[in-house]
Parts: structure tokens; sequence; C-alpha cells
């Protein structure tokens, strides 16, 4: 046979056979002790991809786990505090109740609504909430607000007046004070100048 005729058989040949034949030439031996040592291997692997597929599953488990904690941990993580609103609430509704009906003169009732405010300051104050100091105080923009400039005989940019509370929650500041800055009296100024 020539080569060109040895061609044309192989290129009839089913794909089939092509490949069972590549697979023949490709065949090797191996010692018994290296064909134990390779099934070895074979298994060591195969035990370690069951570990790894059983880890990347814990994993998975693990983070599904913590995104449904933090969800529950951000939606009730008020409710501590949400529960002391309610008691003050419930004396709110008392005091107001007690007013409509004209049970309580007035000196009683501003008592209740002091009681009250008492309780909510305690119970801010329980949670790191405090007030900002800052009437009589040199003016700070980290912690106030200046709304306006007045005469005044305090020294220049000092709070004259807190118009609106501003609070600390531990170190942070959570609301800015609300002020009146004084600036220098121009009746003074002009004097000064004469």
């Amino acid at each position: 046979m020539t080569n060109n005729h040895k061609k044309e058989k192989e290129e009839k040949k089913p794909q089939a056979q092509i490949e069972e034949e590549a697979v023949q030439e490709k065949l090797i031996t191996l010692k018994e002790e290296e064909y134990n040592r390779l099934k070895e291997e074979v298994l060591k692997s195969q035990d370690h991809q069951e570990r790894l597929l059983r880890m990347q599953a814990d994993f998975d488990n693990a983070r599904k786990r913590m995104e449904k904690q933090f969800q529950d941990f951000t939606k009730y993580a008020n409710e501590g505090i949400i529960s002391e609103l309610l008691g003050i609430l419930d004396d709110l509704e008392r005091t107001t109740q007690n007013a409509e009906n004209k049970s309580a003169n007035l000196e009683t009732f501003l008592k209740g609504i002091e009681m009250i405010l008492a309780h909510l300051y305690e119970m801010l104050k329980k949670h790191g909430i405090k007030p900002i100091e800052v009437e009589g105080r040199p003016f700070d923009p980290h912690t106030s607000e200046a709304l306006m400039q007045v005469d005044s005989e305090l020294p220049e940019h000092t709070v004259v007046e807190e118009l609106q509370k501003g609070y600390f929650l531990n170190d942070r500041v959570i609301r800015t004070a609300k002020v009146k800055v004084a600036k220098k009296d121009s009746d003074n100024q002009n004097e000064l100048k004469s």
C-alpha cells in the first residue's frame, strides 16, 4: 500500500475508532507499587475536594446566618430605648388627660410636666446623650451654628444666647446648638475712634 492509500483509509475510519487507537498508543505500564501510590493520591484528592465543598457550604451558611443576625439587629436595635420612650409617652398621656378633665390645677400640671422632662433627660443621659454647654463661651463652629450676631458688652464671638440646644452622643455632636453670637458694639467702636 502506498502512503496516499493509507491516508485515505484512515480518513474513512470512524472518529471513535481513531480516538481508541490514540488511547492505545498512549498506554503505559506501571509497577504495582506506583499504581497503588497513584490510587492513594486520587483518593486523597477526592477527599480534599469533598472537604473543600463542605467548607464552602459551611462558609455560605455562616455568611447567610450572619446577614440574618445583622438584619435582625438593625431591625430591633432601638427596642430598649423605644420601650423607655413608651413609658414617658404614657406619663404624658396621663398628664394631658388630667388637664383635660380639669382635675389638676396649673401647679400640679406643671409639676407633672417637670417630672416627665426629668425622666426623659435621665433616660437620654443613660444612653450617652448630653447637652452642649455654649452660653457665655467662645463660639465653636464644631458644636454651634450662629444664626445671628448681636451687639453686646461680651467679648466678640462669644455666645450670647442659645436659641436651640445642641447635643452630644458620647463624644460625637448629633445636633449643633443654634445660637446668637456677640459682635462689637458699634457705638463703642465709634467712641474708640474719636
